[in-house]
């Protein structure tokens, strides 16, 4: 057994098995403690809940929890191994939950035989929680799960999978291709793969800007066209109209290059035939579709992240889901809309173009950090994230209609650090 298998495995097990605990908020010492905390005292917001169902915000944790659900069938790179399977990557998100924006988040593993038995437990235990976090549901069905999760429950539904990529890819490929000296809208763009994560960045790129007509996006047979009758409804919204039919073909003179896909699938030869001054998001894990030590040996005028820590431009989910639930839980949104992804996409822009604090560069174990090829997104690690992103989310429910509340929390105003 290798050290590191041995170090993840007992640090899952000891001093307690699992990494998740639920803990008291409130004194229980004493009778009356215990009187206020159940029968009688617990009576009294039952009945202001009965009557007005947001009084729950106030009386109970249900403001601050978030639940982070999974069927197990997109377990990260190792597929379908069924939901108890996926309980330590749950875990392992309810713990980024807490340690990043002090949400409490609680695990639930489904077992079911249908997408719509899915849905249906989803949807009936819903109003427990301020958010719903989905995660590795595999696609299609994670398309159709989230769309009617949405539109059945009254708070945000969030497949992560698919959104919190699709943020920090768009925040990156758009500080990239500023520093390139590229506009979104006259980019041509090659997206390797075409599953959940594909389509979500793909979208929000054409949010910010990207022309649909210059997206070619490839699956397993090839460029995903319009004389092909094997495509997905989701799929679909990619064909274009064209005769490139390989990678290569696509790839000439292409600006931007990004894969969601697998390992070594894009050869040197092929990276040599994009434009001058690329930008390539190899987001594959724990392999990129191809090395940065090869990509850079190819191409020395390109702007390169992967998904890995061990290289610099780091594709990380938790440099936005955290703080978006922050700001969409704070504000009591019924839901996270485009109008609430741009604005995470363009706050997470901004922080990476200022200096970097030094408590961020001794936990990344960085000399320095600026805002150029090697620093297009921020780290983690970095403190200003919470405030600067939950702000930019909660001020975007309010403006767009879908928060509860009238204005930002005390807490956010004046706070831009």
């Amino acid at each position: 057994m290798s050290d590191f298998r041995q170090r993840a495995l007992d640090y899952h097990e000891y001093p307690t098995p699992g990494k998740i605990k639920v803990e008291l908020s409130t004194p229980a010492d004493s009778v009356d403690d215990l009187a206020l905390a159940y029968s009688p005292g617990v009576a009294e917001p039952v009945r202001e809940i009965a009557e007005d169902p947001d009084a729950a915000y106030r009386y109970t944790a249900k403001g601050n929890m978030v639940a982070v659900i999974s069927n197990g069938t997109a377990i990260l790179g190792l597929g379908n191994l069924g939901p108890l399977a996926s309980k330590p990557v749950m875990e392992g998100k309810a713990l980024l939950f807490k340690r990043f924006a002090g949400l409490d988040a609680i695990d639930i593993e489904v077992k079911h035989r249908t997408t719509e038995e899915f849905i249906n437990t989803v949807a009936n235990i819903a109003d427990t929680f301020g958010g719903i976090n989905l995660e590795d549901i595999k696609a299609p069905e994670c398309f159709e799960i989230e769309q009617e999760l949405i539109k059945r429950c009254k708070i945000p539904v969030f497949h992560d999978d698919q959104h919190g990529t699709a943020i920090v890819t768009a925040a990156g490929m758009l500080n990239a291709l500023e520093i390139q000296g590229k506009n979104i809208e006259d980019a041509k763009i090659v997206c390797m793969g075409a599953g959940a994560a594909a389509v979500a960045c793909m979208e929000l790129l054409i949010k910010c800007g990207a022309q649909r007509e210059r997206i070619y996006m490839l699956d397993r047979k090839g460029v995903i066209h319009t004389r092909r009758d094997d495509l997905t409804e989701h799929k679909m919204l990619f064909a274009n109209n064209t005769d490139k039919r390989t990678l290569d073909d696509v790839m000439d003179g292409a600006d931007i290059f990004v894969g969601v896909s697998g390992p070594d699938v894009l050869p040197p030869e092929t990276l040599k035939l994009m434009a001058p001054n690329p930008v390539v998001f190899a987001c594959s894990n724990p392999d990129p579709e191809i090395k940065p030590e090869l990509a850079h040996e190819v191409r020395s005028d390109l702007i390169m992240a992967t998904g890995r820590s061990d290289y610099p431009n780091q594709v990380n989910n938790v440099l936005c889901f955290p703080f978006i639930f922050r700001g969409a839980l704070d504000v009591r949104a019924s839901t996270i809309n485009d109008e609430m992804k741009v604005a995470a996409v363009e706050a997470l822009r901004s922080v990476s173009k200022e200096p970097v604090p030094e408590e961020v560069l001794k936990a990344s174990k960085s000399a320095s950090l600026t805002f150029g090829k090697d620093y297009i997104i921020p780290k983690p690690m970095d403190p200003r994230l919470l405030n600067r992103i939950a702000s930019a989310v909660a001020q975007a429910a309010i403006d767009s209609g879908v928060a509860g509340v009238e204005t930002l929390p005390a807490k956010y105003l004046g706070n831009n650090a």
